[in-house]
């Protein structure tokens, strides 16, 4: 009997191929912040695959990611802004403060924006569009390095 790789040859169906990585980004102050390159240097094995979906995901709760405008660093002041006012420091309903006034905003924040993306990659690289790149979203004033689990599959 014919095993699976066998079978996927005989059939010119190409062998999925999964790669996996975690990494530590530096401390950002609070804001938004492009991190295309760090994800691509993460993960240099995106290259080797045809088409797939790349799979970004923060081990944080205060902190999120999303893919937006990359060229206007304005679109970064006016996310913190609008966040700012949607969800602000010291309402007088928080229950949980005693990690400061920004960390209950923070995790409204995180879950607002999310807390994973998913990228296709076509020909070895992300498919993103002219002017999309991939942000960390900080939503704490004095956070610490943040940790990424990247996780890209293919064939």
């Amino acid at each position: 009997m014919a095993g699976l790789q066998e079978v996927l040859h005989l059939l010119k169906i190409p062998a999925m191929k999964v790669f996996q990585k975690e990494i530590r980004l530096r401390p950002y102050a609070r804001g938004y912040h492009l991190i295309t390159p760090e994800i691509l240097e993460g993960i240099p094995e995106i290259s080797e695959l045809r088409s797939g979906l790349l799979h970004i995901f923060i081990k944080h709760t205060s902190a999120s990611l999303t893919v937006n405008e990359n060229a206007d660093p304005t679109v970064r002041s006016d996310f913190e802004s609008h966040l700012n006012k949607l969800v602000p420091e010291n309402a007088p309903y928080y229950a949980h403060t005693l990690e400061g006034p920004d960390d209950m905003p923070a995790h409204i924040k995180a879950s607002l924006m999310g807390s994973s993306v998913q990228i296709p990659l076509s020909g070895g690289k992300p498919n993103l569009g002219t002017w999309q790149g991939i942000y960390l979203c900080e939503h704490r004033n004095h956070a610490s390095g943040r940790k990424l689990v990247l996780t890209a599959f293919g064939t």
